[in-house]
């Protein structure tokens, strides 16, 4: 099975698989709390969103030191 983006493409736009891990979960829960708290519904699943998001360049890790 092919997966779009591929892995690959976003580890490189982030750095690490933990990092990009850590940075969808993050976006995804975001994304959900703020539909919950608007009392919308989401046309796509939280994950998918925020996958897109990075992949596309509209969310980037930052490093916090």
């Amino acid at each position: 099975m092919m997966l779009y983006p591929p892995l690959s493409d976003l580890v490189e736009k982030v750095g690490s698989r933990y990092l990009l891990v850590n940075l969808i979960s993050r976006r995804a829960r975001e994304i959900s709390n703020d539909a919950e708290q608007n009392g919308t519904s989401v046309d796509k699943k939280p994950v998918s969103t925020a996958i897109d998001e990075i992949y596309t360049g509209k969310i980037k890790a930052i490093d916090s030191i």
